[in-house]
């Protein structure tokens, strides 16, 4: 069986190097992959940018630029560097779009991360554009408002978007950090009838998780009400391929391969069995 329609993000199989992810994908007839940049260190990205290419894998961003917010101008400043940095990644590679975790800086306000975002993308923006690299804001749960994220609802990444208007910036709808949002249906049409649904990811999210940050769940183990969301995203007109974006330290304990698998079996019962 093939998954022409499956990416997988390489921070998945986090313990692979980058030469696995690629082959164990394309093994097992995925469609596409998205590279981490923990992936790539130590990497010839030319290499990598072939290897890509050899093995018939779509690529299809580059995760993750952003956080932006700091309390002084100079650690902005920092940051703005940081994001040329990963936009040269992306060129290199090939990578069509860079997936943003926008930052958020302990005491400051909603507003102040808020703009400090806004100010950041905006900063990259036209470069990004000459690189022919779209900027995908990144909604994250609210538990990550504290310093990770000052947008925490896709209501807040549209808004976002809107206010900053520009041909190259969209957003990147991950399952995991938006299924609670009441109004989401409406808000994932509101998204693509702007253009700006560029990218969706998919794990699952689990109400007895051990960890904050590393126990997502694959498909089908927790509360997210996966079918009906990938319903609204394909009725928004959204035709592009679901991304799996899983962190796991309890699997990354595991064989990897049989990890993968794994997910693939979930995907097969959540996805495909009508």
């Amino acid at each position: 069986m093939s998954y022409p329609e499956l990416a997988i993000h390489t921070f998945t199989t986090r313990p692979w190097s980058m030469s696995e992810c690629i082959e164990g994908y394309a093994r097992r007839g995925i469609g596409g992959i998205s590279v981490w940049r923990e992936t790539l260190e130590g990497e010839d990205l030319c290499s990598v940018r072939q290897h890509i290419r050899d093995a018939g894998l779509a690529g299809l961003a580059l995760v993750r630029g952003g956080f932006f917010t700091g309390s002084s101008a100079e650690e902005r400043r920092v940051a703005i560097e940081k994001n040329r940095e990963c936009l040269m990644e992306a060129e290199a590679l090939g990578l069509p779009q860079v997936v943003l975790v926008c930052g958020a800086t302990p005491g400051q306000t909603a507003r102040q991360n808020y703009e400090q975002i806004r100010d950041g993308i905006g900063a990259i923006a036209e470069e990004a554009e000459r690189m022919g690299i779209r900027l995908a804001i990144e909604p994250l749960h609210p538990v990550y408002a504290g310093d990770r994220s000052g947008i925490c609802s896709l209501r807040d990444a549209n808004a976002l978007a809107e206010e900053l208007s520009l041909p190259n910036v969209g957003v990147a709808v991950d399952v995991y950090h938006v299924f609670w949002e009441v109004d989401l249906r409406e808000q994932l049409q509101r998204c693509a009838d702007n253009g700006w649904l560029d990218a969706y990811h998919i794990c699952d999210f689990k109400p007895d998780q051990e960890d904050i940050l590393l126990d997502r769940g694959i498909m089908g183990e927790g509360c997210i009400a996966l079918g009906e969301i990938d319903q609204w995203v394909r009725e928004a007109g959204f035709d592009g391929l679901r991304e799996v974006e899983i962190f796991s330290r309890r699997w990354w304990d595991e064989d990897q391969d049989k990890f993968l698998d794994r997910i693939l079996e979930s995907y097969d019962k959540v996805y495909r069995v009508k």
